[in-house]
């Protein structure tokens, strides 16, 4: 398979270019400018962090592709989705709080924040993909409806999937609820009675009739229910949760069919920044000290040969004192270190396998 290119630049700021300008300059040396922006809806596709982390991207970040997009006649937008956790980005309303919260604002950013999938998690579009786990794809009807898909991701460690970069910050992140609940749950949703006030409104949104209330509160009929999770985005309450007991192999494979579901044939171009990798999610309302020190910047058009370059980078350097990594104390592989459980390399594989790019790259550093 033929290598992808993939830009890199450090951090170092002079006196005559600062960080934004540098990655402005990384990004058009990448060919960003390749692409036809005109009068085209773009999705900037990007993690807003969950209020109390305080290692997701600077909104400055977003602003520098913002002005790059508009310069070109484009109509940008910045986006991302509900998540199937309970949380302070659960909704949209609360999602839009949360992002302006933590600086993504139309001032700062220069475009609006549309929530991809709704109010409620539940605004989708049912896209068919050819996976050997996915053959429908739930996606935030915002993103299925954008011309063009840029994605902007902090890359961290992640407890589940060993990383999180481009890869999973489109493919996870632009499903709607139900698409998280597809990625995550092997089993089905279930009901925290003590919480449950037998509204009903699970049960009327049940294309399955799936759900009933007896004696006073929601219960699920297993054998009715597919595990859709259309319920836990209707339910007010929170007091429907999926399991997250899909296997992390499935889970990562299932994340590359999902972004293949994302870009389809659209134009596509993807930044990430090696900064603050914490050990854990940005959905954690918390974050831990960084592993590493801040590497780079980073652009491609291939997400699939970014994620393996960075990944590879942070490899490269070693733990940060006082890190969780620098506690274990073990060499190695620093996802699997952190969480042994998990294996990044499989998403790479199965992106791959849908077509996605190559996980052979040639790093070009400006």
């Amino acid at each position: 398979m033929k290598k992808s290119q993939v830009y890199f630049t450090d951090f170092k700021a002079t006196f005559d270019e600062n960080l934004p300008q540098k990655l402005e300059r990384l990004i058009l040396s990448a060919g960003f400018e390749k692409i036809n922006f005109k009068n085209k809806f773009v999705a900037i596709k990007i993690h807003f962090g969950e209020p109390g982390n305080l290692a997701y991207l600077r909104p400055n970040y977003a602003r520098v592709l913002v002005e790059l997009i508009k310069k070109k006649g484009g109509r940008p937008f910045l986006t991302d989705c509900a998540t199937l956790y309970v949380g302070r980005r659960k909704n949209a309303l609360e999602h839009l709080e949360s992002a302006y919260e933590n600086g993504f604002t139309p001032f700062s950013t220069g475009c609006h924040v549309i929530i991809g999938d709704g109010l409620k998690g539940t605004d989708e579009t049912l896209i068919p993909v050819d996976g050997s786990f996915v053959k429908e794809a739930r996606i935030g009807r915002a993103l299925s409806d954008a011309d063009i898909i840029i994605s902007l991701s902090h890359f961290k460690v992640h407890e589940l999937t060993g990383i999180g970069g481009a890869l999973k910050n489109i493919g996870m992140g632009s499903a709607s609820r139900a698409g998280k609940m597809d990625m995550h749950a092997a089993g089905k949703p279930s009901v925290d009675s003590s919480l449950c006030t037998a509204c009903g409104a699970c049960v009327k949104n049940c294309a399955h009739e799936g759900i009933a209330l007896k004696s006073g509160k929601a219960q699920i009929d297993n054998h009715k229910c597919v595990a859709c999770g259309r319920c836990i985005g209707i339910c007010s309450e929170d007091a429907l949760s999926a399991p997250f007991d899909a296997a992390n192999e499935i889970l990562n494979r299932k994340i590359a069919e999902y972004t293949a579901a994302v870009i389809g044939d659209k134009p596509h171009f993807h930044v990430t920044l090696i900064c603050d990798v914490s050990p854990f999610c940005d959905c954690h309302s918390e974050n831990d000290r960084a592993i590493v020190a801040d590497v780079g910047m980073l652009a491609s058009f291939d997400p699939v040969a970014l994620d393996a370059a960075c990944a590879d980078l942070v490899n490269e350097q070693p733990p940060l004192p006082n890190s969780l990594l620098a506690e274990l104390a073990l060499t190695g592989d620093h996802f699997t270190t952190l969480h042994p459980n998990t294996d990044w390399k499989t998403c790479i594989d199965q992106a791959e396998k849908m077509g996605l790019g190559s996980g052979k790259y040639e790093l070009i550093t400006i």
